[in-house]
């Protein structure tokens, strides 16, 4: 592999500093945490839009799409930039990190022409439709269906853990287009509005109060025929493509936030004197460990792509990464709790209006009760779930890499 960045891209990543340096506040590339909390709240609120005028965000997408044209090494060094400056997550990314490149994949030029805009510019917000009460990880078993009447898809069923449901625009939905093909056989993908008739939408609260995702129901909800993605029961390639876009976009520059989080926690451990405990200083050097190893498994896999090298141990490197990820952030974000002790069990708040720098996609409203350290550590249940619980991952990782049976 590969340990450093080309000099080649040596010029967008000037390029990229000298603009976060003409829209952060003075002090916050030297410091983020010397900056006042009205500030950075003012920075975390437009952030989005300024990404947009920058052309930022999604960086590879063609120019004609909206997008910067860049290679994808270029666009590492954009997303290292960002993450090294601890700017704020982009909070409607589903859009960007899954729509998007699907339709760049398997999308029509209509479809592309209608919805890319507004990916880009946050003006259309997006959510997925795959999960199922009885069909989570066991994808290619769900029941929501659509039939055909004329040119108009009819949609009946039930979806659920569906994140930023409550104010999306569109869903993309994975359903049954053919009863009688065997499973993995009769799925198409559709691109459905929400506001219509025959949606309902159910707020799934959470034991941190935040309610980001929801239940779905389906009543006779229509869709036209050419909101379909890519082939007509051709729909679990397509779905597979998404997933694999949603494993791998939180690797991308996950251990650059997992540094700063880490940072973060030894921060904490000096302050109230755990530091000097030889346990503590033990699972922190472990935790320091194990987000290089992260590192090293994504310049691997991000060297095979750039070389063109199918290289057997990277066959499965989304399933291997993710599961890696998620686990690692489990266990570092127990022992924040652990450092803080008794301390943990106090919800400690972040008052209105302040700038949450978390790793994970979530986000956290005006009066979301826990701190920093406790939203990441809340956040981090659903990791080892979402995009395939770390069961899948392991079997995906002993049929498709050790060549194991199923």
């Amino acid at each position: 592999m590969d340990l450093d960045l080309p000099a080649e891209v040596d010029e967008v990543r000037a390029e990229v500093r000298a603009w976060l340096a003409a829209h952060l506040p003075t002090g916050w590339l030297a410091d983020p945490g010397s900056v006042s909390l009205d500030e950075r709240a003012e920075v975390a609120a437009g952030w989005s839009q300024r990404l947009f005028e920058g052309r930022w965000i999604c960086p590879t997408w063609p120019r004609g799409y909206g997008g910067r044209g860049l290679s994808t090494i270029e666009a590492v060094a954009v997303d290292e930039e960002l993450a090294r400056a601890r700017v704020p997550l982009r909070g409607a990314s589903l859009g960007e990190a899954l729509v998007g490149p699907v339709l760049l994949r398997w999308g029509t030029e209509a479809q592309r022409r209608a919805h890319l805009p507004g990916i880009l510019s946050g003006e259309a917000v997006w959510c997925q439709g795959f999960s199922e009460p009885d069909a989570g990880s066991d994808l290619a078993g769900l029941r929501t269906s659509a039939r055909l009447d004329g040119e108009t898809w009819v949609i009946n069923g039930q979806k659920v853990w569906t994140s930023m449901a409550g104010e999306a625009d569109h869903i993309f939905l994975l359903a049954r287009t053919d009863p009688d093909a065997p499973r993995h056989k009769g799925l198409s993908c559709l691109l459905v509005d929400m506001h219509q008739p025959g949606i309902e939408v159910r707020p799934l609260v959470r034991l941190d109060r935040s309610d980001e995702f929801s239940e779905v129901f389906f009543a006779d909800v229509r869709c036209p025929r050419a909101s379909t993605v890519g082939p007509v029961n051709g729909g679990w390639q397509v779905a597979n493509t998404a997933l694999a876009d949603e494993r791998g976009s939180s690797t991308t520059t996950s251990h650059h936030r997992f540094e700063h989080e880490l940072e973060d926690i030894v921060a904490l451990a000096r302050a109230n004197g755990r530091a000097a405990e030889p346990l503590a200083r033990q699972r922190l050097a472990a935790a320091w460990s194990a987000v290089q190893i992260l590192r090293f498994h994504w310049l691997r896999s991000l060297t095979a792509a750039l070389s063109g090298r199918r290289d057997p141990g990277v066959d499965a490197v989304d399933a291997i990464q993710k599961l890696y990820w998620t686990e690692y952030h489990r266990d570092v974000t127990n022992l924040a709790m652990d450092l803080l002790g008794p301390d943990a069990q106090i919800l400690s708040g972040h008052g209105p209006g302040t700038y949450i720098p978390g790793v994970g996609m979530g986000g956290a409203g005006e009066s979301y009760p826990a701190g920093p350290l406790q939203a990441s550590f809340l956040f981090s249940r659903s990791e080892t779930i979402w995009g395939g619980s770390s069961e899948i991952q392991r079997n995906i990782i002993a049929e498709r890499v050790l060549g194991l049976p199923r």
